[in-house]
Parts: C-alpha cells; structure tokens; sequence
C-alpha cells in the first residue's frame, strides 16, 4: 500500500494507519486492510461475525487512529425513522414553527453533516422502515425530510454497519438491498494464539497456564456438538480476572484447580447456550472441558500454541 490521503474520503490511508490499528487489534491486519480500502473507495461496510471479534474496536480504533469523526448509533427494535434522522423541537416549533433552526439532529443526520463515518451496530435488529431510510442515505447521498427539506452528505460519509449472523433471537434477515450497497467483511474467531494474546493484553500479570488453559477451554465450547454458542474470547479474559480475584481472597493461586473452575463456572456458564434436548447444562459442560483441558505446564505445545486443541467428547462419548 502507498501512501495517500483522499480529502474525500476523509482517510489518512497510509501504511503508518494500518500499523498503528495492527498493533491495537492482535491478528486483524487483513481485516483492518480490507475496512480501510473500501471506506477509501467510497464505499459503506458491514462488519459481520459473532459476539467478540472485535468489530467494534476495530471501527473505533480506526476513527481514532485515522482521525475521523465517528457517529455511534446501537440497532435495536425501537429505533424508528424519526429516532434515526432527528425531530423538531416540539416546545420551540410552538413559538418559532417549522424552521430550520429548530430541528434536532439524529445520528444519521449529524453523520451526514458532518461527513462522519456512522457506526450501526447490530443492524439485523433494526425495524425494516428505518432501514430503508439508511438505505436512501447510502444510495443518493441525501434525504428529504419532511418540513425540512434536503439534507445532502459531505464528502467522507460512510455508514459501517456490524451484525451477528448467527443470533436468530429478535433478528431479521438483511435484505439484498442493503447487501448490494455494502461491502461485507467476515470476521470470525483469532486463532489460539492471538486469543492468548488479547488476555495477555487485558491482564498482563496474569499467570500463562491458566492462560493457556482458559482460551483452550473457551475455544472448546466453541466446537463442542452440545452446544449451540460457545464464548468468545471475552469469557477468558473474565475467567483469568476472576480467578486471579478469587485466588487473593483465598490465600492460594490462580492455578489452583478449584479456584480456576469456579471462575471458569462464572465467566462462562452465562455465555454458552446449550443445545436443546440434550440434557446437559452448561455447567456440567464447563467442569467436563476444564477437567480435560488441563496443561502440564512443561509441555512444550502449550507454549507455541501449536497443539490443536483436542475435540471434546460429547454426551455419548462421541468426538
């Protein structure tokens, strides 16, 4: 990549950026190249992917870290058009009317005006009528609103959007219309070692088997065939805390095998969902993975990270 900078795009697109958001996502280089090329090119993007893969930082961080002005609106079902663009003041319309000056911004006009990236998180959950106002905006750039007449959007205007494809509960299906207008990138699960960073990284002092041992765990829930959603990587970050927590109140180690399984009980029985009719619980699953999973903390797999972590056995003793 060459260094440029588009005044239009409102990007500061140079090498200096992509190292910069490197270093603050652990293993999104790609990702974070993709994100900036195509809101360089003019073009609106949907982050897709579950719960903790770091959609979110890595939009906030690139508006950090390339200097652009980011409006952050969260997708849900009581975002309605109006919420979305913006109202009149009802007290001032009584005394001034309908002008101008008394129409109150919503984010995706304030977006707009300000030529700002607009960040719509979750957008699966976000009512079909809203959505075609966002659509309206993408395609031509502007909006007509009633009483107030055309809102066009300054150059560096772009709408990220971010969505779990797999939660199915108070979601919708994206419409092609919204998919023919956006760029869509992917973004799954780190692989074993930059999730050990990004605990590393949320606890520096924090003890490297149980590290090792509570990604592993995490990441296990994840490929168990019980389990309907496994943990992100948020669930070893709060285990490792956790059990560095509970080990000062208990005068002993984060090591300590039972202090490390009822964090491990806390950080994740609440984060996976079991599969129906398999009469399991979580908890059960949880004691089951962090027994199995256990480290020798001399074994040299666990410190290269090489080792594929072994598939669990399910209920019937099937892997």
């Amino acid at each position: 990549m060459t260094d440029s900078t588009d005044p239009h795009s409102g990007l500061d697109l140079t090498p200096a950026v992509v190292d910069a958001l490197d270093e603050a996502l652990v293993g999104r280089r790609n990702e974070i190249e993709v994100v900036l090329a195509a809101l360089a090119a003019h073009r609106h993007v949907l982050l897709e992917g579950p719960p903790g893969t770091g959609k979110s930082t890595l939009l906030r961080s690139l508006a950090v870290v390339a200097g652009v002005e980011l409006v952050f609106v969260e997708g849900n079902a009581e975002l309605t058009p109006a919420r979305l663009t913006g109202t009149f003041d009802p007290a001032r319309v009584l005394a001034d009317g309908y002008s101008p000056d008394v129409f109150l911004d919503g984010p995706l006009v304030e977006a707009m005006r300000a030529g700002a990236l607009l960040y719509l998180e979750e957008i699966n959950r976000v009512p079909e009528e809203t959505l075609n106002v966002v659509i309206t905006a993408m395609s031509e750039g502007e909006l007509h609103i009633p009483r107030l007449g055309k809102v066009e959007a300054e150059p560096g205007f772009r709408v990220v959007a971010a969505m779990n494809p797999f939660d199915t509960i108070g979601t919708a299906r994206i419409s092609s219309a919204v998919y023919d207008r956006v760029c869509r990138v992917a973004m799954g699960y780190q692989d074993e070692v930059a999730e050990r960073e990004i605990v590393n990284r949320a606890d520096p002092s924090a003890d490297a088997a149980l590290v090792r041992r509570s990604v592993r765990v995490v990441r296990a829930t994840r490929q168990h065939p019980d389990v309907r959603v496994g943990s992100s990587v948020r669930g070893a970050i709060d285990l490792v805390t956790v059990a560095h927590q509970l080990a000062l109140l208990r005068a002993t180690t984060a090591g300590d095998d039972a202090t490390g399984l009822d964090a491990a009980l806390a950080a994740l029985s609440g984060r996976v969902r079991m599969r129906e009719g398999g009469g399991r619980t979580a908890e059960e699953l949880i004691r089951e993975l962090w027994s199995m999973l256990a480290l020798d903390p001399a074994d040299p797999a666990a410190d290269d990270g090489g080792a594929p972590t072994a598939p669990p056995m399910g209920a019937a003793g099937k892997a």
